[in-house]
């Protein structure tokens, strides 16, 4: 693997992996594993590019454009684009390991990749986002196509730069194809896609309370807390909403918002419907009418682990490292138990040695607190996006119930292989705590990507 020490969230995904594997029995029992780790750790293919455009004002922009290609072997490219300041290349190579794992998980035939732009898009108009999108694509388009490399959106790009890229796409190589997903439903794209990562999160915490309950209890009642006010956490907090939850939080990055009585239905559209224009928690509780008939309480500069009271679920929905070692421990203290992702990585290493030594020493199920990494619980927007790719080749649309009905049975299935191989592989040494998703989620989607490469010879 390599070694630089300037790609600290690589380095981050990178060790969670490799130490959930050597703390299992895999290696010990099927010895040939052991040989994919400094293989597979290594991108196939690293694209880096300038991009310029022209901006409002008439100046030239420049900035660097990455398209990371990270493993193949279980199908074509299949990962993000994020238009952010904060992109680099620690941040795409950590994604797009992920993306290897998770898009493994999903039972589809998907590899592994991500890829982006180093710009601030907000106080952009749509005619400049435009030309950047058509600028990104001017040099992608030569390295992605339907068989070779289906990229996404992901924080930045949205349904707009969606149709933006994909129309630079065509106009570029002279053919409509399949090439990217998240695309409007008018030209080839798919039902419930927006939804998926929000839904298909609470599928897979609905699986984790089935199992630690023996299905006894439900969302109904429980107090959710989510960080996040994104496409990710507005679905997710939507979904909780008609399962019966109650919705404590969400956040931006400049604050929180915490209400005892739950976020209402209301409230989330008004921040979906403000969030396009890049407004803040701060200036959409102010502005708008939901917020005035339903009070929240709004807090700067704060995430709302360490302010929610009593809170039953957690659910990380913003970015990576957005759950210290202390908020983690606040938590537990405020009666969490269950906390699944919807972020990529969204728990820092501290967070999640507080959370799995909740589960792995408690006496009971009920006792414990049990954590699903992102890999496991956020899949649901690739598993759709694959769903999207099916529907193209097809020249089909499905109907939103089977779509959704493909996505729930999907994020089940991916619950189940996580169980699996935990209780296969994980080494407890306590019987009666409940299996590590840590563990199982890497576990089993290493399994998938390494028998595909030993079956293809990219290890021998």
């Amino acid at each position: 693997m390599s070694s630089q020490v300037n790609e600290p969230e690589f380095q981050q995904a990178y060790h969670e992996v490799v130490s959930s594997l050597k703390d299992s029995s895999l290696f010990e029992k099927h010895p040939k594993y052991a040989k994919v780790l400094p293989v597979v750790s290594v991108p196939e293919r690293i694209i880096q590019f300038r991009v310029t455009w022209e901006n409002d004002n008439h100046e030239q922009e420049v900035a660097t454009g990455y398209r990371v290609q990270f493993n193949s072997a279980k199908g074509p490219y299949k990962g993000g684009l994020r238009f952010h300041p904060s992109v680099n290349l620690s941040i795409l190579k950590f994604l797009g390991f992920e993306q290897i794992f998770k898009n493994a998980l999903t039972g589809l035939d998907m590899g592994g990749a991500k890829g982006g732009l180093c710009v601030d898009l907000k106080g952009r108009s749509d005619n400049e986002i435009r030309r950047i999108c058509y600028a990104f694509m001017r040099e992608l388009h030569r390295h992605i196509g339907a068989d070779t490399d289906v990229p996404a959106g992901d924080i930045g790009v949205g349904g707009r730069e969606i149709g933006y890229l994909f129309g630079a796409y065509r106009h570029y190589t002279n053919s409509w194809e399949g090439v990217l997903t998240g695309k409007g439903l008018n030209w080839g794209g798919s039902l419930i896609r927006p939804e998926a990562t929000g839904y298909g999160l609470v599928y897979y915490t609905q699986s984790m309370i089935d199992y630690a309950t023996k299905g006894k209890e439900s969302f109904s009642g429980k107090r959710v807390a989510i960080s996040g006010s994104g496409n990710v956490a507005q679905f997710a907090a939507l979904k909780v909403i008609e399962l019966g939850g109650i919705v404590v939080s969400l956040s931006d990055s400049k604050g929180c918002i915490i209400s005892e009585t739950g976020i209402t239905t209301e409230q989330i559209a008004s921040i979906a419907e403000a969030k396009i224009k890049f407004k803040s928690l701060e200036q959409i509780v102010g502005e708008y009418s939901a917020f005035a008939e339903n009070k929240v309480e709004y807090v700067a500069g704060a995430r709302p682990w360490t302010l929610v009271g009593k809170v039953d679920i957690a659910l990380p929905c913003a970015t990576q490292n957005e759950v210290s070692g202390d908020e983690a421990k606040a938590l537990v203290a405020a009666g969490v138990k269950f906390v699944a992702e919807g972020s990529n990585m969204g728990c820092t290493p501290e967070a999640i040695d507080v959370f799995e030594s909740s589960r792995a020493t408690a006496s009971a199920p009920g006792e414990a607190v049990w954590y699903a990494m992102g890999k496991n619980s956020n899949l649901g927007g690739v598993l759709t996006s694959g769903l999207e790719m099916a529907q193209n080749s097809q020249r089909m649309s499905w109907t939103s119930e089977e779509v959704d009905q493909e996505l729930k049975k999907g994020m089940v299935n991916c619950f189940n292989d996580c169980i699996e191989a935990a209780e296969k592989y994980s080494n407890e040494s306590n019987k009666n705590a409940l299996p590590s998703l840590v563990k199982g989620g890497n576990i089993a989607s290493f399994i998938k990507v390494a028998d595909a490469m030993f079956d293809q010879g990219d290890v021998f």
